[in-house]
């Protein structure tokens, strides 16, 4: 059986998700981005804000406008949930086309500096408003160091960005990503106690409390597993990937290695796993 992607998953490219929460596709469709970066015009009135902006490609902007137009209303301002390119790539374009506009993020300077806008700095628990809508921002790192949720506080949901998807799971990068971290981010977003999530990829998901559960459960799962090849003697990343990945396609299993990867980090660190080489990726690991 095939494990659950994003693959094939198809999304409209405007769509209302609720009174106060309208969805324009970013029109950047890939491997990790399913149908496309979610990007969403956020609140009740005729300002409302832009929370994302896709990666700049340029068919994004007319989907943009077309929701603007569907709902009556123009950008007050952007706000980023996190700086890797399908989320912060399209700000310049935006502002082309728009107008200048304010745009808030917690910094990272590591994805921030190639971008020609200086974002306003906001950080955990900072609010923005607009019409029928707050936003409270949650500092979530383990997928990225700088990345932010935000719950929509009329509603009791979250905008989760890239920390749960629709489908599937998320991939915690080499660079700027911790699996420590990011169940830490996971365990303070239960604890919100969301109702709906709207996350970055894929479709609304309807109970936040469970995919976040779930989300959880899958990953002590999948420690268990990684421990359990370890013990049959597998020491090396490719040969843990082959093993417990085997009902994903190959064409995933580059970021099922950078998953595995974070698992070990994570074992090392709690000194439950030791390695032989410096480079995670080739190194070969061992139980403590």
């Amino acid at each position: 059986m095939t494990a659950e992607t994003m693959i094939g998953i198809s999304l409209p490219d405007v769509d209302v998700w609720s009174e106060r929460v309208v969805v324009a596709l970013g029109q950047n469709p890939g491997l990790f981005t399913g149908p496309g970066t979610n990007t969403y015009l956020v609140g009740t009135g005729n300002r409302r804000i832009l929370l994302d902006t896709g990666d700049g490609c340029p068919e994004y902007l007319p989907v943009l406008a077309g929701a603007l137009e569907r709902m009556g209303c123009e950008i007050q301002e952007i706000v980023l949930t996190h700086g890797h390119p399908d989320h912060q790539g399209g700000v310049a374009s935006v502002m082309e086309r728009f107008g200048p506009l304010r745009v808030s993020k917690l910094p990272w300077d590591d994805y921030d500096a190639p971008y020609p806008f200086e974002p306003v700095p906001i950080s955990d628990g900072a609010v923005i408003r607009a019409e029928g809508a707050t936003l409270r921002a949650v500092h979530t790192p383990g997928h990225a160091e700088d990345h932010l949720c935000y719950v929509l506080e009329e509603e009791g949901s979250i905008f989760s960005g890239d920390n749960v998807l629709g489908v599937g799971t998320t991939v915690i990068p080499a660079q700027g990503g911790s699996l420590l971290d990011y169940m830490k981010s996971l365990e303070r977003l239960l604890d919100e106690a969301p109702t709906a999530i709207y996350p970055a990829h894929g479709p609304r998901i309807a109970d936040g409390k469970a995919k976040i559960r779930e989300y959880i459960d899958h990953r002590n799962r999948r420690e268990e597993q990684i421990i359990e090849a370890m013990g049959a003697g597998l020491d090396r990343i490719p040969e843990i990937v082959k093993r417990i990945y085997a009902a994903y396609p190959e064409s995933l299993h580059a970021a099922a290695a950078q998953s595995v990867g974070s698992h070990l980090l994570k074992l090392e660190g709690e000194q439950r796993a030791r390695r032989s080489g410096d480079e995670v990726l080739t190194a070969r690991w061992r139980l403590a």
